[in-house]
């Protein structure tokens, strides 16, 4: 039987009178890796802070297993000016840090009266390596400098001390909200290996949909102010809600059906009812609430209408950029298609954020040429987003850009058409902008960004802070966007949706083309990996027997001359050769089809296996060679 780490019963959490949720109920209990999905504005970020104490809440219980250790990643995490990485890594409060303080208060107290308990803590806490243990896991975020002060990182260093912070008190329980946001892609793939070989029972919030197939084993989604538990990971669950949802629009057309009969039996009926009939009334007004509910429609489809795009977009002309000592661009030469569709992939630091503030203009690069279409008209979603004026509605801010937008086949939609499109409900729209969330904000920011009818669209993050819903509908429009697409993302499962084709940005200007999407790109690097890690191992495994042979060799007595060559292995030897200048020529074949960037997904993952198993073949023919080649003839 599962022990029960966290049982929540009817809680309702409003601001005013905005309700969030109302009346919600659900558990977690040991070993479940539960992923929280809603739309955004629905709470999400607010649950988890009523969870872990920071927000107050209106009814309702929270309730946690006694001494459950629970670490709590926020959002936005908040840490006071002055202190170090390494500090705020000692800022928060887990057991071990309060063991910790114990163990420190207790020297500097006279006597240190129960000291011996103490040391018999710490070491069964492990509370001795609680710094060398920071620093690991600090360093496998990529933060390596301990003291650097906290008010100088970006918002995705940051994040990642946090995350370290959350990481190294190895608690009980974790509370994720986001934790894949700000992070590149091979950090992604790290913080997603170490979370599934955790044994920490998990509650996240997050919109990256690979995380959360190959991390949690249980769903959660809040949907118009219910909880509805899906015992599987996402794919499951997807399956199981559209599931849910057919059923639900199928018991609303009926009820639809009957509201029409039983309407017209309340206006006939006479003032005067008996109890079957009082009883049949009230049956009425439960089905017209059933009745009155809007069927769901989650494929949305958005044909706008693009503008013209000639046949020339823009080339890059041996473009050169660098900050200091680090190199963006190195004479970097690219012609871009009409329509295509290109993800840029790369660590954190290797400059994609300023390869594409180079081609809107914000930055000139330091030696080249770009020449851009005259029919090119961008559209730009930007990291740092929009600064919307605060005492806005939401349906004014679409308004300031079009009243109509143009559709293609010649259909228009209004501004609230279009932001219902986009998850605006018209009672959201009037909204004002302070009001709603972050991720509601990002979403508005976006709307703007598609209403103006572009028909180049670069796309610096956009997943970031943008619920799953949401990344839906804008994965259909791009798919169905009839003009060209450039997107910079940590998000693999938009990428693989998008993309036709990658370039990986490397560092130090080195910039890769590949043909193909992020999760095609993995596995091609992966049997790269493998294979240069094959070829180093039996490099040195070859280096070492040459040694070993070279030292093992004694002067030869002419009692102990090596016999000669049979006339076996001289063929032998001679077919060796043979077949080695042949394995040769097939490998150089196969390196030069490599490097010409011009093979398809499939044809790259053929010939790096192909090419892995020659390498393997010439090694253990160049041994056999060698030991032949001692033999006199």
């Amino acid at each position: 039987m599962l022990i029960p780490y966290l049982q929540v019963d009817g809680l309702t959490k409003s601001f005013g009178d905005l309700v969030l949720f109302s009346g919600i109920s659900f558990g977690v209990a040991q070993g479940q890796r539960v992923g929280l999905i809603a739309r955004n504005g629905a709470g999400k970020s607010t649950l988890l802070d009523v969870l872990a104490g920071i927000e107050g809440y209106d009814e309702g219980s929270i309730v946690y297993k006694n001494d459950l250790r629970v670490g709590y990643l926020r959002q936005r995490p908040v840490y006071p000016a002055g202190l170090t990485v390494l500090e705020a890594c000692f800022h928060e409060t887990n057991d071990t840090l309060q063991l910790i303080r114990e163990y420190e208060q207790c020297l500097e107290t006279p006597g240190t009266p129960g000291l011996d308990s103490l040391l018999d803590r710490m070491e069964h806490a492990d509370a001795w390596n609680y710094e060398q243990r920071a620093k690991q896991i600090l360093s496998s975020l990529h933060i390596t400098d301990y003291n650097q002060k906290v008010e100088t990182l970006s918002g995705g260093q940051l994040k990642r001390v946090a995350l370290a912070n959350v990481l190294i008190g190895n608690p009980d329980m974790l509370i994720l909200d986001e934790p894949t946001n700000h992070l590149d892609l091979p950090l992604i793939e790290w913080l997603e290996d170490y979370l599934t070989r955790s044994t920490a029972t998990l509650l996240m919030v997050t919109h990256d949909r690979y995380f959360l197939d190959n991390v949690c084993n249980e769903i959660i989604e809040i949907d118009d102010h219910t909880v509805y538990s899906y015992k599987g990971n996402y794919s499951y669950y997807l399956e199981k809600r559209e599931e849910r949802i057919e059923a639900r629009n199928t018991e609303i057309v009926r009820a639809n059906n009957l509201y029409r009969t039983e309407l017209e039996w309340m206006r006939r009926m006479p003032q005067a009812r008996g109890h079957k009939a009082r009883y049949r009334e009230e049956a009425f007004y439960e089905l017209e609430k059933v009745a009155k509910q809007r069927v769901s429609n989650d494929r949305v489809q958005l044909n706008v209408k693009s503008s013209y795009i000639g046949s020339k977009i823009f080339e890059a002309d041996e473009l050169s950029l660098r900050f200091g000592d680090r190199c963006i661009l190195d004479k970097f030469s690219y012609i871009f298609s009409r329509y295509e569709k290109l993800g840029i992939v790369g660590d954190n630091g290797t400059g994609k954020s300023s390869f594409l503030k180079l081609l809107m203009g914000q930055i000139a690069p330091d030696s080249g040429h770009l020449d851009i279409g005259e029919t090119v008209r961008f559209g730009y979603y930007s990291q740092e987003g929009l600064q919307f004026g605060t005492q806005m509605k939401v349906i004014d801010v679409a308004r300031e850009i079009a009243e109509v937008i143009p559709m293609a086949g010649g259909k228009q939609l209004t501004a609230s058409q279009f932001l219902q499109h986009f998850l605006f409900p018209p009672e959201k729209q009037h909204s004002y902008v302070y009001k709603l969330s972050g991720g509601e904000c990002r979403r508005l920011y976006l709307c703007t960004v598609l209403m103006r009818n572009p028909n180049f669209l670069i796309l610096d993050e956009p997943t970031n802070d943008l619920d799953i819903l949401t990344l839906q509908v804008l994965e259909e429009y791009l798919r169905d966007f009839a003009g060209c697409v450039i997107v910079v993302s940590h998000d693999r499962y938009f990428m693989d949706k998008i993309v036709d084709h990658l370039l990986v940005f490397k560092g130090q200007g080195d910039i890769r083309d590949f043909p193909g999407n992020y999760t095609q790109y993995r596995e091609w690097k992966e049997v790269a990996d493998r294979q240069e890690a094959a070829n180093n191992q039996q490099l040195q495994q070859k280096n070492a027997n040459t040694a070993q042979k070279t030292i093992g060799r004694s002067p030869l007595s002419a009692d102990n001359k090596p016999k000669k060559k049979t006339f076996k292995e001289r063929q032998e030897f001679a077919a060796i050769e043979q077949s080695i200048g042949a394995l040769e020529t097939e490998k150089a074949a196969i390196e030069e089809a490599l490097c010409t960037g011009t093979l398809t997904a499939e044809a790259l993952t053929e010939k790096s296996i192909r090419l892995s198993a020659l390498n393997e073949e010439l090694d253990e023919k160049t041994m056999r060679w060698l030991e032949l080649s001692e033999i006199p003839d």
